[in-house]
């Protein structure tokens, strides 16, 4: 009986209770794993602790990465057998990859090489074995169909862009949570419209395990941090969404974002991305430094000097970035050069008008800000 009803069963038929079946089991691995890793953590002293590239106080686990990885696992792996078990499986050895190398580099410290490196296999894991990569730009200064190689090096330089961005961004509490939180929803939105089951699923575990890190990640008595090993899974996970959402897009001519798929991801990412581009612009070019180095260049350092508090940060970044996306949605059928003009020019703008506004009343920074990544 069991055997005939899985054999009937059509997964796009019931993409909703699978998505919530998706996120119950996620969320709950995650809320009973969580405490579990918090204790081994304080009891093994495997913390994050105070000063030099941290911006909070004392020490606080920073093995949250665990947690995230163990709820997507075994959610994929229970729910995955009833949709595209390959590139499931594929996705699912690329996080694996990607967690041993960060859960070393958040006990031991791992070289950055090292990390590129995995990250570039994890990349081209799905690249080559799925072909699913960036095959054209929708128009975009006229970009419209690249070569092979060209297109699988693009994409992997996505990859490799926003992995680090959200590794980039995780500096004061729930940033780069809500930021991958806003952006998982919103990949799932566009997902459901396609009907791709499989990362409407993929979405939901992320979504089940994030939602118990970011009660801990905000809470000041169990605080706990992604760590590099969750940043990078985020990362990942994050920009397999944006390859493959610009791929089915630009397959067909009908897809309902085939003339805005590019500008959306570009509105879902906006602020780590800006973020990124400007940090790897400000120490490479003009400081003449690793890109990799610590400072108080990040725009949420500029925030915090700005007296705002880590929570009062991430509320602005990610309200502003939540506009950006609203905005996106609404210009979709313009054309795409229009669409990227309005949402570079009003990105910039919106992130600008708090340090505007403070320069224009004189307003004085607060120069102890400690520094984060």
């Amino acid at each position: 009986m069991v055997k005939e009803l899985l054999e009937n069963f059509i997964p796009q038929d019931h993409i909703g209770w699978l998505f919530l079946l998706a996120v119950f089991i996620s969320f709950f691995v995650s809320s009973t794993s969580y405490p579990a890793i918090i204790n081994v953590a304080k009891s093994k002293n495997l913390m994050a602790f105070s000063g030099g590239r941290s911006s909070h106080s004392g020490s606080v686990p920073n093995l949250g990465g665990i947690g995230v990885f163990l709820s997507i696992a075994v959610t994929i792996t229970t729910i995955g057998a009833l949709l595209d078990t390959k590139i499931l499986l594929l996705i699912l050895g690329g996080m694996t990859l990607l967690f041993f190398l960060g859960l070393k580099d958040d006990i031991l410290i791992l070289s950055p090489r090292k990390k590129f490196t995995g990250q570039l296999l994890s990349a081209l894991l799905l690249i080559l074995f799925t072909d699913t990569r960036i095959v054209s730009l929708s128009g975009i200064f006229d970009i419209n169909i690249m070569p092979y190689w060209v297109s699988v090096l693009f994409t992997l330089f996505v990859y490799i862009l926003i992995i680090n961005a959200f590794n980039l961004i995780d500096g004061i509490d729930g940033l780069a949570g809500t930021l991958a939180l806003m952006a998982i929803v919103s990949f799932s939105y566009v997902f459901y419209r396609y009907k791709d089951i499989s990362m409407v699923v993929l979405a939901a575990s992320v979504i089940g395990a994030l939602i118990p890190f970011l009660y801990l990640n905000f809470s000041k008595r169990n605080k706990m941090f992604l760590g590099d090993t969750g940043s990078m899974i985020l990362g990942f996970v994050i920009a397999l969404f944006a390859v493959r959402f610009i791929n089915r897009s630009e397959l067909s001519h009908d897809a309902i974002y085939h003339n805005s798929s590019p500008i959306l991801v570009l509105a879902f990412l906006f602020f780590p991305l800006l973020d990124t581009l400007r940090i790897f612009f400000i120490r490479l070019v003009i400081h003449k430094k690793s890109p990799f180095a610590a400072d108080r260049n990040h725009l949420h350092h500029r925030f915090l000097i700005l007296g705002f508090s880590h929570r009062q940060t991430t509320a602005i970044i990610v309200i502003t970035n939540s506009i950006l996306i609203v905005i996106t949605f609404l210009i979709r059928n313009w054309d795409i050069n229009w669409q990227l003009v309005t949402l570079l020019v009003s990105g910039t703008i919106l992130y600008s008008l708090y340090f505007v506004f403070n320069w224009i009343r004189g307003g004085k920074e607060d120069k102890s800000v400690e520094v984060s990544n």
